[in-house]
C-alpha cells in the first residue's frame, strides 16, 4: 500500500480532531467576541503571555531536549515542572511525544515511517498527521525504555488526564478568581494559549522543514530559520538540530535567539540542570566545510567549460582534503590535552610540547580556512 492509499483510508482520530475543532472555534469566535463586548484587562494578557511561554518551554526544554534527546540532566523539581506544564500543552504524554519524535529523527522524511514526514506535504507535517490514525503515527514504546524507568515520566503517563484538566482548567480558573476575571482568564490563558502553543510546536515540524537554510547537512529537509526560531523558543535552528540532535543548544552562536538554551544554562548555575552536552567545534566546522565543498562541486558539475571545471575541482578537492586532515589532527591534539588535564597536569600545561603543537595547528587551520575562502571567491569570480 502506498502513501496515498494510507492517507485516504486511515480512520479519523476523533480525540485529536475534536480537541482541535473545539479549541480553534473558541479561539476564533468567543475570544474576539468577549474582547469586543467586555474587554480584557492587563492581568489576563500577562497570564496569556506567561503561561504560553511556560507551556512552550516545557515542550522545547523538557519533552524535546531533555527527554527525547537526553541533551542534559535535570533535577526532579525541574522535571516535575516540565511534566506539569508539558501536560498543559495538550500534546500528549511525555512517553508518547518522545517515542514519536525519536521515530521522526530515525526515519526523517520517510513517507511510511516518519510520523510527520515533511515530504507528505506542509499541512500533513503541520497537523494533518494527528487528524487520522496513520500507521506511521502508531506508538511503540520500545524506543523509550529509558524513559519508562523515570518515575516522573510514568507518573505523568498514569495521571495524564487529571493533570491536564488541572493545568488547563484549574490554573486559568484559579487565576480568574484571584484577579476577578474568570471568563477572561479561561479564554485567554486557557483556550487561546492552547491554540497558540500548539502551532508554535507544529511550526517546527512543518515550516522548519520547508523554508530556510541548510548550512550543516542536506541529507534531510530540516532547515535553519531565524525568524521561526523567535516564535519557537529557539527551535527554528532545525538543520543544526537534525545533525547534532544531542546538543542542548539549537542556536549555537551568541546572537542566535534560543531562550530554551539560555534557560537550561541558567538552571545549571543553581543546580537544576547538569551534564549539558555540546558538540565540539571541530565537528561543527567539519559539517559546514563539507556542505560548502559539496555545493561547490555541484556548481562545477554544471559549468559550461569542462576543462575549467576540472581544474577548479582538483584545486578544491586538494584544499578540502588538506583542511580535513588538519582538522582531524587538531581534534586529536585537543583530545590529548583533555587527557592531560584529567590527570591533573594543568600546572605543567604551558610548558608542554603538546600545547605549542596545538597553537601551531590552530594558526595553520586559520590560514587554511582563509585559503579555502579565497579559493572559493576566486572560483566564483572565474565563473562570473
Amino acid at each position: 500500500m502506498n502513501s496515498t492509499d494510507i492517507k485516504e483510508h486511515a480512520p479519523i482520530n476523533w480525540v485529536s480532531t475534536s480537541m482541535f475543532i473545539v479549541t480553534t472555534l473558541v479561539a476564533v469566535t468567543l475570544v474576539p467576541w468577549y474582547g469586543i463586548t467586555y474587554g480584557y484587562d492587563t492581568s489576563a494578557w500577562v497570564a496569556f503571555v506567561a503561561l504560553t511561554f511556560l507551556t512552550g518551554m516545557s515542550i522545547t526544554g523538557g519533552y524535546h531536549r531533555l527527554w527525547s534527546h537526553n541533551a542534559y540532566e535535570a533535577h526532579p523539581i525541574l522535571r516535575v515542572w516540565y511534566a506539569l506544564w508539558g501536560a498543559a500543552a495538550l500534546e500528549n504524554t511525555i512517553l508518547d511525544w518522545c517515542s514519536g519524535h525519536r521515530v521522526h529523527h530515525r526515519h526523517c522524511d520517510d513517507l511510511e515511517k516518519d510520523p510527520y514526514s515533511a515530504k507528505r506535504g506542509l499541512w500533513f507535517s503541520h497537523m494533518g498527521w494527528m487528524l487520522r490514525e496513520y500507521p506511521s503515527g502508531r506508538v511503540d514504546f520500545k524506543n523509550v525504555k529509558n524513559l519508562m524507568k523515570d518515575p516522573i515520566v510514568m507518573w505523568q503517563y498514569k495521571y495524564y488526564v487529571p493533570i491536564t484538566l488541572a493545568m488547563n482548567i484549574g490554573v486559568p480558573v484559579g487565576l480568574g478568581l484571584i484577579f476577578d476575571n474568570v471568563w477572561a482568564m479561561v479564554l485567554l490563558a486557557g483556550f487561546l494559549r492552547i491554540v497558540v502553543a500548539h502551532h508554535i510546536t507544529f511550526f517546527i515540524n512543518s515550516i522548519a522543514h520547508k523554508w530556510g537554510s541548510q548550512p550543516y547537512t542536506d541529507e534531510n529537509t530540516a532547515r535553519d530559520n531565524a525568524f521561526f526560531a523567535v516564535l519557537t523558543h529557539g527551535e527554528g535552528y532545525h538543520n543544526y538540530h537534525h545533525i547534532f540532535q544531542n546538543d542542548y543548544r539549537n542556536g549555537i552562536r551568541w546572537f542566535h535567539w534560543d531562550p530554551t538554551k539560555w534557560f537550561i544554562k541558567a538552571c545549571s548555575w543553581v543546580g537544576l540542570t547538569s551534564n549539558l552536552k555540546t558538540v565540539p567545534d571541530y565537528k561543527i566546522q567539519r559539517a559546514v566545510v563539507k556542505m560548502q565543498f559539496k555545493r561547490a562541486q555541484e556548481k562545477l558539475a554544471k559549468a559550461e567549460c569542462p576543462v575549467t571545471a576540472a581544474k577548479w575541482t582538483a584545486l578544491l578537492e586538494h584544499e578540502y582534503e588538506k583542511y580535513h586532515a588538519m582538522l582531524n589532527q587538531w581534534a586529536e591534539h585537543q583530545s590529548d590535552r583533555l587527557d592531560e588535564t584529567r590527570k591533573n597536569l594543568k600546572e605543567r600545561w604551558e610548558n608542554t610540547a603538546l600545547h605549542q603543537n596545538i597553537i601551531d595547528i590552530e594558526e595553520q587551520l586559520m590560514e587554511q580556512s582563509q585559503r579555502l575562502k579565497t579559493l572559493m571567491a576566486d572560483y566564483k569570480a572565474a565563473l562570473a
